[in-house]
């Protein structure tokens, strides 16, 4: 959503010109269309929300307002199917309104929020009154149905009223089903109605009251580890589960080694099985820990060098097939204190693409075309979300990007209503400048400057 002086900017020049609604040239940016990248003009019209035009030389008499864009990337918007909204029942950590302009300063257009809410969505009716709150998103929202009551994995929702309801998905969140024979049944119900089950893959038996990788640096610092088996043995149950259901099996924020072997072995006995990786694990090792320091606590935790090598490689070869960033905002009070005795998690949509930018684009390990895809295109289709890419006649979803200019990552620019990440003080590049949600320009970073 606009502010109110750009509304009134733009109200300016309606009257001035007439118009009823408002045309934007990008002109002259790399523009990436289905895995290429080549320089081109683009014509976004706000009123109908597509893009009008998209060609090597579009004349500024089309338009009423030209963006110069030479040198800058011009992406469709990314697509993130793993955040936290908080809304409604936690809106001191988030709020749909301050979720949503922090995925607009990232670059994403469209995310999914997973059920963690008060009340949960675990009905129609209470999936109507989470739903209530997307007035104020900047961005497109779609929600989870959660899979059992009240997300305590000991019955089950009635899945197809939820359906019904318009979820994109089926998920317990950051909760492991612990019953087989219910994630069996869960399964079989989603196959019937044609939705994914996402799963946060943990066995409680194995956890023993973990707040970091059971590994080196878990010893070292005293504190408590979580075994990477309580995620690979779920991930191997869930696999076989899929196979006899015929389920869409997604696998959220996979972090070690055998995870990425199981999937991929899974993959291959043609078990339809789907996968995603997280920023942070990409990047962030135990050994990146500092110390008992509450900003590096998440689950599943930061694992050792093997595991993120396997992670880089599994997204390589296909094994996992997008990234998403976990987005958990937590008040800063709460991330206070020792990692024993404070929650899961850390917010990452505002500096997801500028990362993974930064640390594998312009170190030649990754594919600028492969990122973009990984977080636009790849999601949009295992999840039959909406994004036809840049071209004429499709939705103006997009993200104009600075791949050049560094900038810090500071507390100040965050838009998030928390600031729970441990990557305060990193200098990255590719930092998205304008941000367009069907035709709408709801980021744009030098009003910030």
């Amino acid at each position: 959503m606009a502010s109110a002086s750009e509304r009134q900017y733009w109200l300016s020049v309606y009257k001035r010109k007439g118009r009823s609604g408002l045309k934007r040239l990008v002109k002259g940016a790399l523009v990436y269309q289905a895995g290429t990248l080549k320089q081109e003009d683009v014509l976004i019209n706000q009123e109908t929300g597509v893009i009008e035009a998209a060609a090597q030389s579009l004349s500024t008499d089309m338009a009423d307002e030209t963006i110069e864009a030479e040198g800058k990337l011009l992406a469709p918007g990314f697509i993130d199917v793993h955040i936290h909204l908080r809304e409604p029942g936690g809106e001191h950590k988030e709020t749909v309104r301050s979720g949503t302009k922090a995925a607009a300063a990232g670059g994403f257009t469209t995310v999914c929020a997973m059920p963690n809410t008060n009340p949960v969505p675990d009905s129609a009716e209470t999936l109507k009154e989470v739903q209530s709150s997307l007035k104020d998103a900047f961005v497109h929202v779609h929600h989870y149905g959660s899979l059992t009551k009240s997300l305590k994995g000991e019955a089950l929702t009635d899945m197809e009223s939820l359906k019904n309801g318009g979820i994109c998905a089926f998920t317990d969140d950051g909760v492991g089903i612990q019953q087989a024979g219910l994630m069996k049944e869960a399964m079989k119900r989603a196959a019937a109605l044609g939705l994914p089950v996402a799963a946060h893959c943990e066995d409680n038996s194995l956890v023993n009251g973990g707040v970091m990788h059971e590994g080196k640096q878990a010893e070292a610092l005293g504190l408590p580890g979580i075994s990477s088996s309580a995620e690979s043995v779920h991930i191997a149950r869930d696999v076989l589960l899929a196979e006899e259901t015929g389920a869409h099996y997604h696998v959220c924020h996979v972090s070690t080694k055998e995870s990425v072997r199981i999937i991929r072995d899974a993959k291959k006995a043609g078990i339809h099985v789907t996968a995603e990786v997280t920023p942070h694990h990409l990047l962030l090792t135990e050994e990146d820990i500092p110390g008992d320091d509450p900003l590096y606590k998440m689950n599943p935790p930061l694992r050792s060098s093997s595991d993120r090598l396997a992670l880089v490689e599994g997204l390589l070869d296909g094994t996992i097939d997008f990234i998403a960033t976990d987005h958990a905002p937590h008040a800063t009070e709460e991330k206070r204190g020792s990692m024993r005795n404070t929650p899961f998690g850390i917010i990452g949509l505002e500096t997801a693409f500028p990362l993974l930018y930064t640390f594998f684009v312009k170190n030649n390990q990754l594919p600028l075309t492969k990122l973009i895809d990984w977080m636009s295109a790849a999601p949009a289709g295992i999840f039959q979300l909406k994004n036809g890419g840049i071209k004429t006649g499709e939705r103006a979803d997009l993200v104009l990007i600075d791949i050049e200019k560094p900038r810090t990552v500071i507390p100040q620019e965050i838009q998030s209503a928390s600031s729970n990440t441990p990557f305060f003080g990193w200098e990255l590049s590719g930092w998205p400048e304008k941000t367009f949600c069907s035709g709408r320009l709801v980021w744009d970073r030098k009003e910030r400057e």
